[in-house]
Formats: structure tokens, sequence, C-alpha cells
């Protein structure tokens, strides 16, 4: 599945897969001393329980949270888009529901550092509307790769630089999100998968990045219930 530029609410996939793939890959890079870490890029839970967040260090940042009632906002800002640069300036929150507009967001608006915004309620994504001239508004470059399983494991291959020629790396990954979409990741789903990663890393030689660091029985918890959405 590939994205439109610029996106369309149909483009995203259901905010509970999302969260699922969003957070996969954070347990997958999960190193727990980062976790103090006040800047930082990758993928990680943010302040509480409730939001997401991904930052490549580079030219995009994301953030997923999650509202009551199954409800979810998606915000973010990545160099190809367009928004911010468009006059006359676009409001990416018309018609957005009150609980949407939250104090922090409307910060992060004022000072630019978000151009795009997309908010799930009833099963469904909304986003404000567009000029029909708006070439890009960022999100498949920022967030694409998770709008399906496929690019999901395209990404987390990249992450751990896993080629066509790493044999099982492929089922390996795809088993992880199969978990984390069904909500059945465990301790024992996330140390078979260290676990597989490592022996892959060890066979052909590839010493970088790390495999995902659990150095104890709390950050297992950590790590597993990171990728429930409810």
């Amino acid at each position: 599945m590939r994205m439109r530029r610029p996106g369309r609410p149909e483009d995203l996939p259901d905010a509970g897969v999302l969260w699922a793939r969003w957070a996969a890959l954070a347990v997958a890079t999960w190193d727990a001393e980062e976790e103090q870490e006040r800047f930082r890029h990758g993928y990680w839970l943010g302040d509480g329980d409730h939001d997401l967040r991904y930052d490549d260090g580079a030219c995009s940042r994301w953030v997923l949270t999650r509202a009551a009632g199954d409800r979810a906002v998606l915000f973010g800002q990545d160099d190809a888009g367009e928004v911010g640069r468009y006059r006359p300036p676009i409001d990416v929150l018309a018609g957005s529901p009150e609980w949407v507009r939250s104090e922090g967001l409307h910060d992060l608006l004022a000072r630019g550092r978000v151009e795009c915004v997309y908010w799930f309620e009833d099963g469904t994504w909304h986003r404000a509307p567009y000029p029909d001239d708006l070439r890009d508004d960022g999100l498949d470059c920022g967030i694409g790769h998770l709008a399906s399983r496929d690019r999901a494991v395209e990404a987390i291959c990249a992450l751990f630089e896993f080629d066509d020629d790493c044999e099982g790396v492929v089922e390996a990954c795809e088993r992880f999100f199969a978990h984390a979409e069904r909500g059945t990741v465990t301790g024992e789903v996330v140390r078979a998968f260290a676990d597989e990663v490592f022996r892959i890393r060890t066979a052909y030689e590839l010493l970088w990045p790390k495999v995902p660091i659990a150095r104890s029985e709390t950050d297992l918890a950590a790590m597993t219930a990171l990728v429930r959405w409810r």
C-alpha cells in the first residue's frame, strides 16, 4: 500500500494497527538506557503511556497520541511537506473536534513544529481540507513505512541493515509485526525476536545496530505493554 501525496485519511491503517506497527519498531530498537534520554531519535514511547514518537534525526518528526474512546491524533512534520510554506496559510485543524485541539498541539503549531494533523474517531481517519494545488503534506515520507505490514518489514530490515541475502529475516520480522497487530506480544515473543535478530547478525557478521536490549523483567514488561493499543 502506497500513500498518495498529499496524504488522504483512507491511506492510513486503523489507529490500533498503526500504533502496533509503530510500537513494534520501538520495541525492536529498545535500549533501557536510551529510554532515559531527553533528546533522541528513532522510535520511542513519549511521556506517560499514551503517545509514541518518531524522529529520523534529520527531517521527519511525528507523534501518535491515544485518546479516550479508541480515538487518536497523528501529527508531525516532514521536510517534503509544503503545508508550512503554502500561502495563504492552511488551517490544519479546520473541522477538527475540540478534543483534538490540545494546548500542546496549538503551541507546536504556533512554533512551526507541526504541519500535518490527522485524527481518528469512530473508526475513521480525518484531516482538514487542503487546497487542490498542494502537492505534499509530508505524510508519505514521514509515516508511509507504517501504512502496510510489507513496508513496515522493509523499514525494520533497513534499521538492522539486513538485505535479501539474510535468510529468515523477513519471516522473523513478519512474525513480530503479526504478534503486534494481534496484541499477542509477550516477553517470550520479544526474547525470541531478539534472539533471531542476534543469530542473523552473527551469521552475517553484522555488528550494528544493536538488538533489543532488555536488562530486567521490568524492561520486558514495559516493552510488551508498549505494543498494546488498549
